[in-house]
């Protein structure tokens, strides 16, 4: 069916982009010893040097901990932010910031060789041009597709030295991804909402297109039920209510889903009635690294036995 050829379309797009990363990065990172000077280019395009392979990597947000932790460098990982809480080796790592902002003066003192960042609440903006200037080595990346999740662990597999690793886990991951569309290709794709989150103003945070996690949701074999999401996650429960999805995801706890379909309008949804709303993983599906495989294999089984 369409959706089934469109989810085939984006996992070989996806490939493609993770075999253009490698070989981008191949001229640079063959098989080196721990002394040999490394490239890389981030992808904000910034060409980054280190003079060796990192042996102290500070890691800014969860995503990024968990690329370098599943290339096997979790005791490369001297410093981390606030809420970064797995797996548990990296918890009393020491902290660098959070929330409310990122300490130069905290990362400095971790004598980190490599920062790898993600431009989310202010942390690239805070720290690229003082560790440019102190003359420490520091990545951007971005996780805005499943694509970019494999071309993140290639890269960070350069630039710690490892390729091969790299290279190996990327194409482990993409190939469970080809068993996952090979299986839910031809399989009928239900309509799908998934809330991520609530605001003070009463609007809910919904899964859209063009993200990581709405991708993940057509991988697995779904299709999205509220048509025309722009850039904002923002959406308004009376418009899901309308969707009357088959299916609701939500990124949460159970309390909280079992609170929200009680209320008056939700206990009516088709998804609600048909017992069709279901808990997803935050952090298989809000954590753009390689849990989120992790998070689409489970959702295909559940939604395609």
């Amino acid at each position: 069916m369409q959706v089934g050829r469109v989810a085939v379309v984006l996992l070989m797009a996806m490939m493609s982009i993770g075999v253009a990363a490698a070989a981008n990065q191949a001229p640079n990172s063959s098989a080196r010893q721990a002394d040999q000077a490394i490239d890389v280019r981030d992808a904000l395009g910034r060409q980054v040097h280190l003079p060796a392979a990192p042996q102290r990597i500070v890691t800014i947000f969860s995503s990024n901990t968990e690329l370098v932790t599943a290339l096997g460098l979790t005791d490369r990982i001297v410093g981390v932010e606030a809420y970064t809480s797995y797996p548990p080796e990296v918890v009393d790592k020491p902290k660098v910031g959070g929330r409310l902002g990122f300490s130069v003066d905290a990362v400095v003192a971790q004598r980190p060789d490599l920062v790898i960042v993600t431009p989310a609440r202010q942390a690239a903006h805070q720290l690229v041009d003082p560790m440019e200037r102190l003359g420490i080595p520091i990545i951007v990346l971005l996780g805005r597709s499943v694509g970019e999740i494999l071309s993140n662990i290639r890269l960070i597999a350069a630039a710690g030295g490892v390729p091969e690793r790299g290279e190996v886990l990327a194409q482990q991951l993409e190939q469970r991804l080809l068993r996952v569309q090979e299986k839910v290709a031809k399989r009928a794709h239900p309509r799908m909402v998934m809330i991520t989150g609530k605001l003070g103003n009463g609007m809910l945070l919904a899964a859209r297109p063009n993200t990581y996690t709405g991708e993940a949701m057509v991988l697995a074999g779904g299709r999205f039920a509220l048509e025309g999401m722009g850039a904002l996650a923002q959406v308004s429960p009376e418009a899901i209510l309308a969707s009357d999805p088959d299916v609701l995801l939500f990124a949460g706890s159970q309390a909280d889903l079992d609170a929200l379909v009680v209320q008056p309008g939700w206990r009516d949804m088709q998804a609600v009635r048909q017992g069709k709303a279901i808990v997803v993983s935050r952090s298989e599906f809000l954590i753009p690294g390689p849990r989120t495989i992790d998070g689409i294999e489970k959702l295909a089984a559940w939604l395609h036995p």
